[in-house]
Formats: C-alpha cells, structure tokens, sequence
C-alpha cells in the first residue's frame, strides 16, 4: 500500500512554562511514531507574560532592568518546550519544520518596538528558529500547503469562531489560539470546505490561567495528523489527549510521568 505523499503533525498553542507536560509527551511521542514529512506549530509556543501589556494594566511599568530577567527567564522556559519537540524531530528525520506566530510569541517583538535596540529579543532571534530549521510565519500570515491553510487563529472568533473562519476566510484551514477543538464545514460549487480549532497543548490548572479567574472554559489537548495525496488533497485527523493519554493507530500513547 502506497504511503501519503506528504504527512504533517500540527501542535497548537504550548505557552512554554504553562506547557501540560503529559500532552506534550503525548504529541511528541506521535512525532516519533509517526515519522511525518514536517511539524508545524501554530503559535503561542511561549506565554511571555513578562514582556507582555496586560500585567501592566493595573500597575505601574516598571524601568526596564527589571523587567528583563523576568523575560529572559520566560525565554528559558519557552526554549526547554522547543528542545523537547526538536528532540523528537531529530528522531524521526524531520526536515521540514515551520511555525506560525502567535498574540503571545508577538508580544517579544512589540517590546522591541518599544525599545529598538533590543533586537535579540525578537521572537523568531529569541527562539533562534533559523538555528532550529524552522520556516517562520509572522502573526497573521497563512501557511499553505496543498488546499489547507494554517495560521495561528486570531483572526476571527466568537463562540462558533470555526464557522466564523470559513465564512469569512472562505477556505480549508486549520488554527489553535482558542484552545477549544471545533470543526465547521460546507459545500460549494467548486467543492467542500472545513475549518479545524484543534484545541491547545497547555495546563488546565487554575494556576496556569489566572487571568480567567477561576471561569470554567471548554478547552480540549489535542493536536492533529495531516495527510496529503495528490492534488493538494488532504485529511485532518484530530486526536484528543484525555488526562495524558491518547490514542494513535491502534496504540494507547501514554504522556504521563513513567509510563511514557
């Protein structure tokens, strides 16, 4: 049986320290099993919450000596997840690598709009993705690849926000940033069309999500498996990590701690 001419895993949002290590373990084992052509992540690979407006918002900025540290260290925590996924890529051989940039991967390079002469701290010099061998896409523009379209999924939201993407994208295309896993799809003269939300690899603590104060939400792990054939045509499959562990192929993949 011939294989797909191409194969992707796509991971949405990590958010760095706020990572669940367990869905990680998960997404990064598939990237293993899966040997795919290339990995894409779709943005927000760190929180960088220091380098960000809103904790500002009720308080005082403070001079930027102290402000820094704090961002280096999300930078840290941020590379740790990137090491952890690379480490996984080298595994399987994977050469072909992009990431789409994310609200929260973009708030490193409004701080170096704010000060310009910090130029190392732009996310994609941040990060070193040129270093990694990652393709990168600012926030907002659209990787395309065959008939589907990625983006980090900022564009357009609201509850329905993957039927709100197809209306007014008008077009397949697959996005995190919600952190909720939805699908919407339609039919037109020149053939069906889908939009994917495919959830969010971040912890669900209350902890790691302060800014929700303690509101319930309807996020889901997950992160998808893409096939192409020819054509540009292609099949998004999302696999769901229930309390760490998901299900690929027939095998029980375990992102827990020791049973990996």
């Amino acid at each position: 049986m011939k294989t797909p001419i191409k194969r992707y895993v796509v991971l949405p949002d990590l958010h760095g320290k706020y990572v669940s290590m367990p869905a990680l373990a998960c997404a990064t084992r598939a990237i293993e099993v899966v040997k795919p052509t290339g990995v894409i992540l779709l943005g927000d690979v760190g929180e960088f919450e220091h380098a960000g407006h809103w904790q500002w918002k009720k308080k005082r900025r403070p001079p930027l000596e102290y402000q820094l540290p704090l961002v280096d260290q999300d930078i840290e925590d941020t590379l740790r997840v990137m090491d952890i996924i690379d480490e996984s890529c080298d595994k399987a051989n994977v050469k072909d690598k992009h990431l789409t940039g994310g609200n929260h991967d973009d708030w490193l390079d409004r701080l170096v709009e704010e000060n310009p002469y910090l130029t190392e701290y732009l996310f994609k010099e941040a990060m070193g993705l040129k270093e990694r061998g990652y393709k990168f896409h600012q926030l907002g523009e659209l990787l395309k690849i065959g008939k589907l379209y990625y983006y980090h999924g900022h564009l357009h939201g609201g509850k329905y926000h993957a039927n709100n993407h197809l209306t007014k994208m008008g077009c397949n295309v697959l996005y995190g940033h919600w952190h909720d896993i939805q699908q919407s799809s339609v039919t037109h003269v020149d053939g069906a069309k889908s939009a994917w939300s495919i959830g969010c690899l971040k912890r669900m603590d209350r902890r790691s999500n302060e800014w929700l104060g303690g509101r319930q939400h309807n996020w889901g792990h997950a992160f998808a498996v893409v096939d192409y054939f020819s054509g540009g045509l292609f099949t998004v499959n999302v696999i769901n990590i229930i309390n760490g562990k998901c299900s690929l192929w027939g095998t029980l993949l375990n992102g827990n701690r020791g049973k990996r």
